[in-house]
């Protein structure tokens, strides 16, 4: 498929945004490859991961044609419409949003991984998917860290039980955990989340035998205002949108 980014005809507003998703690119890989460093790791060891809600799918493809290799969208229905003009080899396509079981078969085959499995009923659905399709969906866990009543995610306390029972559902491959910190925080707040999410993500990964079916291999935290804190405090994977694309236009 054409990449639809690299089109002079493209209107000057559209150029001009092309150019700035670039010197945001630039400056989101510096402070990666800083904190990285920081934490005594490489910026290799840091999966990018574009957010694209509500971003037209022109600039997301300008983004893949300068190596951002992960994408994120929240909404089921939004990736669908998407999907079809996504400038898709070699790329990764994560569904990072809330998951209702009755939007399970418009997604599953779509996307790499499912970041939002927080119940085995979810767990279930996908699983039963993936083995209609032929195929193994793999997963995180989403902890709901701070506990807010208002957000999805596992308690802390109830995501090991949830991994064991999940992990062994033929069609799915636990691979870790993906955390939203309360977005009221202060940064101190926040840090101070990353070191529980990580300390739960270490624990989770030391309890596992050869028995258990999951991998702690992905770290999910991290977004625009707080991606190079997570990444010093262990993360593997920043979902970074506003800071990339500016500001999302809710209205349109």
């Amino acid at each position: 498929m054409e990449n639809l980014s690299v089109n002079s005809s493209s209107s000057p507003e559209l150029q001009a945004r092309f150019h700035d998703v670039g010197e945001n690119l630039k400056s989101i890989r510096f402070n990666i490859a800083e904190a990285a460093a920081r934490s005594g790791r490489s910026a290799e060891d840091i999966i990018l991961m574009a957010v694209t809600k509500t971003v037209p799918v022109e600039v997301i493809n300008h983004a893949l044609s300068l190596g951002v290799d992960y994408i994120g969208e929240n909404r089921v229905q939004e990736l669908n419409s998407k999907y079809d003009s996504l400038v898709r080899d070699g790329k990764h396509i994560h569904l990072i949003g809330h998951l209702q079981t009755n939007k399970v078969k418009q997604i599953v085959g779509r996307v790499e991984m499912i970041q939002s499995v927080d119940s085995v009923k979810v767990a279930q659905a996908i699983a039963s998917r993936s083995r209609e399709l032929g195929l193994v969906t793999d997963v995180l866990v989403e902890v709901n860290i701070g506990n807010e009543e208002s957000k999805s995610g596992v308690s802390p306390d109830a995501a090991y039980e949830l991994i064991c029972q999940i992990s062994e559902f033929d069609g799915i491959n636990v691979q870790g955990l993906m955390a939203i910190p309360p977005a009221d925080c202060e940064i101190a707040q926040t840090i101070k989340y990353f070191d529980e999410i990580y300390k739960l993500f270490i624990d989770i990964g030391s309890k596992n035998t050869h028995n258990n079916s999951y991998t702690m291999k992905h770290l999910s935290m991290g977004m625009s205002s707080d991606y190079a804190e997570a990444v010093m405090h262990g993360s593997t994977m920043v979902r970074v949108g506003t800071a990339l694309f500016g500001r999302r236009n809710y209205s349109k």
